[in-house]
């Protein structure tokens, strides 16, 4: 099993680290997501896209904020890793980021797990 990390990015609000857990990307992003920093997170899940990884976890329990930019990151992510016969699983979010998921039916169309560990052995 590859844990080795594939690449990070950090501007002021968001941390957004990558790494390679067998055929999985676990894309982990510590902070608040919004219009301001969802490029930091869009970026290294295309990369992962881009690279062949189809399936994509993406670790929230750090994650304090989701905006709508941030979940159109998301939706977006989602879209294209089906079309490549994957999808986005989403781990450890806290409540309040959870909530958007909830008010805006979101959380229907993403696996949702209560860990990473738990993404990882789906």
């Amino acid at each position: 099993m590859d844990r080795g990390t594939v690449g990070s990015a950090h501007r002021g609000r968001l941390l957004v680290e990558v790494r390679k857990q067998g055929p999985s990307a676990v894309v982990t992003a510590v902070g608040e997501l919004d219009h301001h920093t969802a490029e930091l997170l869009r970026e290294p899940l295309d990369d992962c896209l881009g690279q062949g990884f189809a399936r994509l976890v993406v670790d929230c329990s750090e994650l304090e904020f989701c905006d709508s930019t941030g979940l159109n990151v998301l939706l977006g992510a989602r879209l294209k890793a089906e079309a490549a016969g994957g999808g986005v699983h989403l781990a450890g979010m806290r409540p309040v980021v959870a909530r958007v998921f909830e008010i805006t039916g979101a959380d229907a169309v993403f696996t949702v797990h209560d860990t990473v560990a738990a993404a990882l052995a789906e």
